[in-house]
C-alpha cells in the first residue's frame, strides 16, 4: 500500500529532475552560441566606423580575463582627441570601470583596466568610448564578452 502511494510523488520527482536537466542543457548550449555583434579579441580587431572614421580595438590578454591586468588599444584613421573610455556590464549592473587612456598619436591611444568575475559564468562587458573629431564630439559603444575561451 505504501509503495502503491508512494509511486505517483517518485513519478512527479522523477519528471520534474528530468526537465530541469534539459533547461541546464538547453541553457548552456544558448550561451555557447555567440552573439555575433560582440567583439572577439582572439580572432583580431573590433572595427566600428562612426562619423566617416574607422576606429580598431585590440585587447591583451585577448580572451579578456576577469580579475588580470587588461590593455585596451584604440587606432583611429583620423586624428581624434581627448579619449575617455569606459566600461560597464551590458546586461547586468557590475560598476563603472575607468580605462585609464594615454595618447600615443593623434590617432593611436592605450588603456589599462581591470575588472571584476562574474559568478554567472556569461558577462558581457561594454565599452563606452568618447572623442573629439574636428572640434566635434562623438561616441561608440564596443561589446565583448568577458573570459572568452573562444
Amino acid at each position: 500500500m505504501l509503495i502503491r502511494q508512494s509511486l505517483p510523488l517518485f513519478i512527479i520527482a522523477l519528471v520534474l529532475n528530468l526537465s530541469a536537466c534539459n533547461e541546464k542543457v538547453e541553457q548552456a548550449a544558448e550561451k555557447k552560441v555567440l552573439d555575433p555583434s560582440l567583439c572577439v579579441f582572439s580572432r583580431g580587431e573590433c572595427i566600428k566606423k562612426v562619423a566617416g572614421i574607422e576606429l580598431k580595438f585590440t585587447l591583451s590578454p585577448s580572451h579578456a580575463p576577469s580579475e588580470k591586468p587588461l590593455t585596451l588599444k584604440l587606432l583611429s584613421s583620423s586624428a581624434i582627441s581627448d579619449v575617455q573610455i569606459r566600461l560597464e556590464g551590458r546586461d547586468m549592473f557590475m560598476g563603472v570601470i575607468p580605462v585609464n587612456i594615454r595618447e600615443l598619436s593623434e590617432k593611436a591611444y592605450e588603456g589599462q583596466m581591470i575588472y571584476g568575475s562574474c559568478s554567472s559564468g556569461y558577462m558581457v562587458w561594454r565599452g563606452f568610448v568618447n572623442f573629439t573629431l574636428n572640434g566635434e564630439s562623438k561616441a561608440v559603444t564596443f561589446d565583448f564578452l568577458a573570459d572568452n575561451n573562444a
